[in-house]
């Protein structure tokens, strides 16, 4: 259905874009007839992906290898967008990753530094370099933060850091790109299935029950999905055309309300 395409013709760049919520932001955006292209370190599942997607339409992805932590690959990733497609409409900075729990005195420097330039320069750089053909579009960039960014997380000291500065970025960026009509937004998930969910509740004692526990977080007794992503960022993309700056939770409630969370000896 023609009618559904909100999204027809755009050129859209996400980056981690071959699982968990990068790879359902990829998937509406294809859904919503836009040329997307992705990247990811992992070539074998976005090979999957673009297959997958391709064969479904009615727009189109193409996967291209890139390690976002790296300067000249960020370049690349957004040069090649442009040879193929001649333009860009959206920049949705989304690859990022969340180390395992470890208490802020068990954390080095360097483990810290590594983690701002992966979750948090590599936004910055791939927004730098997009914002020149952005501003010809008028187009926009939505940046992905988390849930933990307002609220904290427990043995989290440098993810929830990145992730917190990435919130304030936007609305600095929003700012400077008025002008232009550029629009920067950002959305904050909670708890949205993924494998990076299950493979740090694989690393807990019990995986079934931290998964349950990860559930049972949210009003809705559910987590989000990687479609929900996907639809948030839609309408970042397609409708929010007179919000910039802000920042949605994708959270199902989970920072609502009184919970136990005395971490006091009683």
């Amino acid at each position: 259905m023609a009618s559904a395409q909100r999204y027809q013709d755009k050129v859209v760049i996400v980056t981690g874009g071959s699982k968990g919520i990068g790879r359902g932001i990829v998937k509406v955006f294809v859904q919503n007839g836009s040329k997307v292209v992705f990247c990811a370190r992992g070539v074998e599942a976005g090979k999957r992906v673009e297959d997958e997607l391709n064969k479904a339409g009615p727009g189109l992805c193409h996967f291209v290898s890139c390690d976002i932590s790296k300067e000249e690959e960020i370049k690349m990733l957004i040069n090649t967008t442009v040879e193929r497609f001649g333009k860009i409409d959206c920049l949705v900075n989304n690859a990022g990753w969340h180390p395992p729990h470890k208490p802020t005195d068990e954390t080095s420097a360097d483990e810290f530094r590594d983690l701002l330039n992966l979750n948090l320069i590599s936004y910055f750089l791939a927004s730098k370099f997009a914002l020149p053909y952005l501003r010809k579009t008028q187009g926009n960039i939505i940046n992905v933060s988390s849930l933990v960014a307002s609220i904290g997380q427990k043995d989290a000291a440098p993810y929830v850091a990145t992730k917190g500065a990435i919130i304030s970025m936007t609305k600095a960026m929003a700012v400077d790109e008025s002008r232009y009509n550029v629009r920067v937004n950002c959305f904050s998930p909670g708890n949205v299935m993924t494998p990076l969910w299950e493979e740090l509740a694989g690393q807990t004692p019990d995986a079934a029950a931290a998964i349950k526990e990860g559930e049972n977080a949210q009003l809705f007794g559910r987590m989000g999905t990687e479609e929900e992503s996907g639809l948030m960022a839609l309408f970042f993309a397609a409708d929010a055309t007179f919000c910039t700056g802000i920042d949605l939770l994708l959270s199902g409630g989970a920072e609502l309300n009184y919970a136990f969370k005395s971490q006091i000896p009683h």
